[in-house]
């Protein structure tokens, strides 16, 4: 369980882009931004969100990258539409971090926590016990639990997935159910 009341502009929010910011496209990548669409509420959570937690970054794996199935620049495509769609709505993204790495073991591939790490190195106030990971697969949840923080999980592609399990804080059915959740605490 995570106590809500104490979390303030000290903290950090790591999010996971593919099915919990933007559709996801099950057994494929999202190669460019033709196949890029948020999900329904996510720009408005991330607003509500910024107002709460001090930094907001994404933490994304794009194996499609390293497998030569979409170039960098489509993956900068992608999160330049992506930075500019929140922006929009009055949101913003820190910074987005991402691994285009095949080998599993990848220190920066989630669950590995590379990710968090390289964060941290950007952002020296960041205290990984002090931030929270929300994600729609037990890869991240593993990856919160590597870096020393909390996990959220949103059901949004694997409500399949049980719950409570050790590596899951909270379980949400998505984005933005969670913001409105942590928003009427932090009223």
């Amino acid at each position: 369980m995570i106590d809500f009341s104490l979390i303030d502009r000290s903290w950090t929010l790591f999010l996971d882009r593919d099915g919990v910011i933007n559709r996801d496209k099950e057994g494929d990548y999202i190669r460019n931004t033709g196949e890029f669409f948020l999900l329904e509420g996510s720009d408005r959570a991330i607003k509500m969100l910024n107002e709460i937690f001090g930094i907001t970054v994404i933490v994304t794996n794009q194996k499609g990258v390293g497998k030569g199935l979409m170039t960098i620049e489509d993956l900068q495509g992608i999160h330049t539409l992506l930075i500019e769609q929140v922006s929009r709505n009055g949101g913003k993204i820190d910074k987005i971090y991402f691994s285009s790495d095949l080998d599993n073991n990848s220190p920066n591939r989630k669950p590995n926590s590379g990710m968090a790490l390289m964060a941290k190195n950007d952002f020296p106030e960041i205290d990984l016990s002090k931030s929270i990971i929300v994600g729609n697969r037990l890869s991240d949840m593993e990856f919160g639990r590597n870096a020393g923080m909390y996990t959220i999980f949103v059901a949004t592609t694997h409500p399949e997935t049980p719950f409570p399990h050790p590596l899951i804080d909270e379980r949400f059915d998505s984005l933005i159910a969670f913001a409105e959740k942590i928003a009427l605490i932090k009223l």
